[in-house]
């Protein structure tokens, strides 16, 4: 082992290739100190030396992006890995138009500065009803600046069964902690009531906060106050809300959301929700509200820092375009949650046919998905996949998600199933190459 690790060639020699010539000063040294430390490794394993595939695949690696697509076929249409919802093609045109030079903060009616929110502002009140909007960087960040803006150096009083921590270690109590407020506890997990918060109501309340339990839920014997019950009491009420869906979504297997509407009809002060759930355009953090209370939101320092940028704001003003218009239909979030069986158990059909073409074994399954992104937690919405026969299903995966482009499955009771709601009818030749190729 020792003669072969010094018979590996030094970086200088490596960068003589002829792979090599061609390519900017930094990739190509780069490439042959990966190349030099790939044959080490494997010397080291007892392998072969180094050798000239050592540099083409150092240099593939390389010009491969780190973030590029990826054929969903989990069955989960908000996949917080796979970058939750995928965007609507106007969406996708308003970000190419935008990538240049934008009046993003330009009034070019007046040749002055405008504001980077305008876009999208009249149109969160007229799908939500409410008089003012600001939008942040994503729900986190909206909920820190509401209880930051409302509430500092006060009282915040939640409910016991609505203290959530969602996915990357949130907790609802450390950022009440991060904004200067102090929590106030009442109820217990399963049950409060209208009367615990009455009770918790003092001088140095400055607000209740309600939290939708979007990733989780309290079954059995419980009990929680509404939103209009909230406000009789006479405090500002901030809702956050999670998942944030625009319209209702009503098919088999799906649980009732709160639609925004209806929770600022209901009186809150602030309605807080994420753009990349059920809304289904980028991620960001949406606030809707009386004209008081986001007056306050604009105004604080913290505002500034998290605000979005040009590309989300034209993704996102398409997004609710769409909504706007009626044609809800072509935000593929909403879209893929409401197939019907039918359709995806003919799609499950033509995929095994492909498969089969392509000598690949696979049955027709029925499977139960999930809406993803901490939403709907309860749901089962019914799906269809194919049953790939492998006798090593992990390895199997494994090698579907090394492949150009990546495929991401599942492997359930020893079975790697191809999940067909998240795919498109252009999507299955793709798929049937690519388990081909990785078995």
């Amino acid at each position: 082992m020792s003669d072969a690790l010094r018979q590996l060639p030094s970086i200088d020699e490596v960068l003589k290739s002829a792979a090599l010539a061609a390519e900017p000063r930094e990739r190509a040294r780069l490439a042959a100190r990966r190349a030099v430390e790939a044959a080490r490794a494997r010397v080291r394993q007892g392998g072969a030396g180094f050798t000239d595939a050592d540099v083409v695949d150092a240099l593939k690696t390389l010009k491969t992006p780190n973030l590029r697509r990826v054929l969903n076929a989990t069955g989960v249409v908000l996949h917080t890995n796979l970058g939750r919802a995928p965007l609507a093609q106007l969406a996708i045109e308003r970000l190419t138009q935008a990538a240049g030079y934008c009046n993003l903060e330009l009034d070019l009616e007046e040749g002055e500065r405008g504001s980077r929110y305008q876009p999208v502002v009249e149109l969160l009140t007229q799908l939500t009803g409410a008089e003012d909007a600001l939008v942040v960087n994503n729900c986190a960040a909206a909920a820190l600046l509401a209880l930051s803006a409302l509430g500092q150096g006060r009282e915040g009083v939640v409910s016991r069964g609505e203290l959530v921590e969602i996915g990357g270690g949130f907790r609802v109590p450390d950022v009440m902690t991060q904004s200067g407020m102090k929590l106030v506890e009442v109820g217990t997990t399963n049950r409060t009531r209208l009367a615990d918060y009455r009770a918790a109501l003092g001088e140095q309340t400055a607000l209740l906060l309600k939290v939708h339990k979007s990733n989780f839920a309290v079954v059995g014997f419980t009990e929680e106050v509404h939103t209009r019950e909230l406000v009789s009491l006479g405090l500002p009420v901030v809702v956050d809300l999670g998942s944030g869906a625009l319209e209702p979504l009503h098919a088999e297997g799906l649980t009732t959301e709160p639609t925004v509407a209806s929770v600022v009809a209901a009186g809150a002060d602030l309605v807080l929700f994420s753009g990349d759930k059920l809304l289904g355009g980028p991620q960001a953090g949406i606030v809707v509200g009386t004209r008081a209370a986001i007056a306050k939101l604009k105004h604080h320092p913290l505002n500034r820092a998290l605000r979005i940028d040009k590309l989300t704001v034209a993704a996102l003003e398409a997004t609710l375009e769409l909504y706007r218009d009626g044609m809800s239909d072509k935000v593929p979030a909403r879209g893929l949650l409401l197939q019907t069986g039918g359709v995806l158990r003919e799609r499950a059909e033509r995929l095994r046919v492909l498969l089969m073409s392509h000598a690949v074994q696979s049955s027709v399954v029925e499977t139960v998905g999930q809406v993803g992104g901490g939403s709907m937690p309860l749901a089962e919405p019914k799906s269809w996949a194919c049953s790939v026969d492998r006798a090593d299903p992990e390895e199997t995966h494994q090698r579907l998600r090394a492949g150009s482009p990546p495929l991401v499955a599942r492997v359930s009771d020893g079975r790697l199933l191809i999940d067909v709601r998240c795919l498109g009818d252009g999507d299955l030749e793709h798929v049937a190459l690519a388990v081909r190729n990785a078995c």
